[in-house]
């Protein structure tokens, strides 16, 4: 039975026409994926199915009748509960508080805390977690854990359409496959799952029927989970991606002078003495489970952290632990997992955010050269395809994929000499990722020591010239990636030490 179908849905924003035409049809019991390029819609459509937009034209019908969704509150009273891919939650308070938040279990005018604390405590269980403890601050959480409490929250409203935008974006494989069990469960039950990801492997492995949107429109309906993967990238591009990894060039600069050095970086309960180097040039990959150590060394040698012990350099001078300020001005630059936390000024102009960093190259005076701002940030977000390159937008108004390549044009703009890139892909679409590739490459060939984390063992295969292993915060092996298949590394964080050098080479190409 079709549970929700959305009808010429169209949306304009100033300059913008974000949706047009666009129609989507859900059943119960169903896991209808939703695909399409950053930019093409889906997060506005979503927005729309979640009240916080409001469509310019067309029908929603639920369950056969109309419906209109005019805030957030009566969408979860129909029965649709939206799982964002930059999580919604409050850091500063408790994980019951975040699962019931704005609809806490009261009685007679006041709330009942226990019964909250009680409820949040069975769906922690049954989400495979019940060592997340309904009283943890949800701040203190990692990225994995935060978002099973967004999980939590949405199974707390008994929704009907559970929207998942990119759930498995901060997951490790483990996790992954929990949620795929909840979702298997949730589905048998008639619960119907919009789900959002670039990962195809995913549509194949847990979905039902597939949509695909691009420039704003609905370009396939209803598709088989199983459509070959070239068709829907054709689809969702409107042009053939014949390779994910674009071909790289060789690099024209002294590929031999060492441009980063970590020497026994360790800060205790994260990770225990860490070294390696990075020549000008070289890509270095590290691979790892979540819970690792990966992002929290790239933010030790970037400053953000202050080790215990251990020293950074770059360019054989060393860099003072614990100062961004300094890792800055030796030529660091960061882009982080959590861009929107972390990595950016959602309420500023993309401009402004590009040269947050180089701000006295663009100031005289006191003042800054704004017209310079503006030409530089619009050259260097064409050169990554930011869509629209319009550098006076805010970068709130941007897809998660369009914010994140914000984020790597504020490193173009510095001429970095070291580029650290935690998940830089996470939630970027299959055309976008060969962008991206395609930079990284650029700047490897320019002589740019490259530091790439990924959860995605491919990924880090398939940029890197050598990969760092971590596992339970130590380097595990340090191998060129020509040396190692995508088992070689599994078998490798998962076991350690266990996996024998003649293990890695006997499954090496």
């Amino acid at each position: 039975m079709t549970l929700l179908r959305m009808t010429g849905i169209g949306k304009t924003f100033p300059g913008v026409r974000a949706l047009d035409q666009v129609d989507l049809e859900v059943a119960e019991g169903e896991v209808h994926c939703l695909l399409g390029q950053n930019g093409a819609g889906k997060s506005t459509l979503i927005k729309v199915l979640a009240g916080a937009h409001q469509p310019d034209e067309g029908e929603i019908t639920w369950r056969g009748e109309k419906a209109t969704l005019p805030s957030p509150v009566a969408a979860l009273r129909l029965g649709v509960a939206t799982m964002y891919q930059e999580l919604d939650l409050v850091p500063d308070i408790s994980v019951a508080e975040n699962v019931f938040l704005g609809h806490e279990p009261t009685r007679f005018g006041f709330t009942r805390r226990r019964a909250a604390h009680d409820l949040a405590a069975t769906l922690m269980a049954r989400l495979g977690h019940p060592e997340i403890g309904p009283d943890r601050e949800v701040g203190r959480l990692s990225a994995a854990g935060q978002q099973l409490v967004s999980m939590a929250r949405a199974l707390a409203h008994d929704a009907r359409l559970i929207v998942m935008d990119e759930p498995t974006a901060a997951l490790a494989a483990d996790e992954v496959d929990n949620l795929f069990r909840i979702v298997g469960e949730l589905t048998a039950d008639g619960v119907a799952v919009l789900y959002i990801s670039h990962r195809l492997e995913e549509i194949r492995r847990i979905g039902s029927r597939v949509t695909v949107l691009k420039d704003g429109r609905t370009v396939a309906a209803n598709l088989p989970a199983d459509t070959p993967t070239s068709e829907l990238v054709d689809l969702m591009s409107g042009r053939k991606v014949e390779t994910v990894f674009p071909h790289r060039e060789a690099s024209t600069v002294d590929t031999a002078r060492e441009v980063l050095t970590v020497t026994g970086l360790t800060r205790k309960g994260e990770f225990h003495d860490v070294g390696f180097h990075v020549r000008a040039g070289e890509i270095l990959g590290i691979a790892g489970l979540v819970g690792a150590g990966r992002s929290e060394i790239l933010e030790t040698v970037f400053g953000a952290r202050k080790p215990d012990t251990g020293h950074v350099a770059v360019d054989g001078k060393p860099v003072r632990p614990g100062s961004v300020v300094a890792a800055v001005k030796a030529g660091i630059g960061l882009a982080p997992e959590e861009r929107k936390a972390q990595g950016l000024l959602l309420d500023l102009p993309v401009a402004h955010n590009v040269t947050l960093s180089s701000l006295s190259a663009y100031s005289r005076a006191g003042f800054v050269d704004r017209a310079r701002e503006l030409k530089d940030s619009r050259a260097t977000l064409e050169r990554l395809d930011l869509r629209p390159a319009d550098p006076r937008r805010l970068v709130a108004e941007f897809s998660g994929g369009n914010q994140q390549k914000a984020v790597v044009a504020r490193w173009l703009v510095r001429g970095c000499k070291v580029l650290l890139l935690d998940e830089p892909t996470r939630g970027v679409d299959v055309g976008a990722r060969a962008e991206l590739y395609r930079v990284i490459h650029e700047l490897a060939a320019a002589g740019v020591a490259v530091v790439l984390v990924s959860s995605e063992v491919a990924e880090v295969l398939g940029l890197a010239d050598r990969v760092l292993v971590l596992r339970d915060g130590e380097v595990i092996a340090d191998r060129p990636a020509a040396e190692l298949t995508e088992s070689a590394v599994l078998d490798l964080v998962m076991a350690g030490s266990a996996v024998t050098e003649a293990a890695v080479n006997e499954e090496a190409p």
